[in-house]
């Protein structure tokens, strides 16, 4: 089971390619001191819980198997997230990860790759595009009352300047 487990992990590892900083986010949930924190190199041992953030639905935990999880860190056993969030814990330290990674799906065996891929935008996309629009809309409108503005001056200036012209 633990060599499915490093092999999966080993899949998603090279299937997820990075993981940027902004994209993790580690809660100590268990702070304990120590004198000697994780750091690459070493062979870890634990406990996990896998959840999906949209749910909470468990997808995977070892607390279910009754048999703790070992890899190296730092070796790409798994993926990067999850290495980032166990670097620098003590002994005893409990922490929840969230890791955000992007996975685009390239083929299904046994299933011929479309000739044509519609991509459809994404609501996240088109909310964005919108909000985009109406703030470049509402800049347009105040540009255009300042501008508003400034000729009604000038005309009330020149009409108020009783001096004639005659020059020719």
């Amino acid at each position: 089971m633990q060599g499915l487990l490093l092999s999966l992990g080993l899949l998603a590892s090279s299937a997820v390619s990075f993981v940027a900083a902004a994209d993790l986010k580690i809660d100590v949930t268990q702070e304990v001191e120590c004198d000697r924190k994780s750091k690459n190199g070493d062979k870890l041992t634990m406990h996990y819980r896998g959840t999906l953030q949209s749910n909470g639905q468990q997808f995977d935990a070892s607390y279910d198997r009754g048999t703790p999880f070992s890899f190296k860190i730092g070796s790409g056993q798994v993926i990067k997230g999850w290495e980032q969030g166990l670097l620098d814990m003590c002994i005893g330290e409990k922490r929840s990860s969230v890791i955000v990674f992007e996975t685009e799906l390239l083929g299904i065996d046994g299933v011929p790759k479309p000739e044509k891929i519609v991509i459809k935008a994404s609501k996240a996309a088109s909310e964005a595009v919108e909000s985009a629009t109406e703030g470049v809309a509402e800049k347009v409108a105040s540009k255009v009352a300042e501008a508003a503005e400034v000729v009604k001056t000038i005309v009330a200036d020149s009409d108020s300047d009783a001096q004639e012209h005659n020059e020719l």
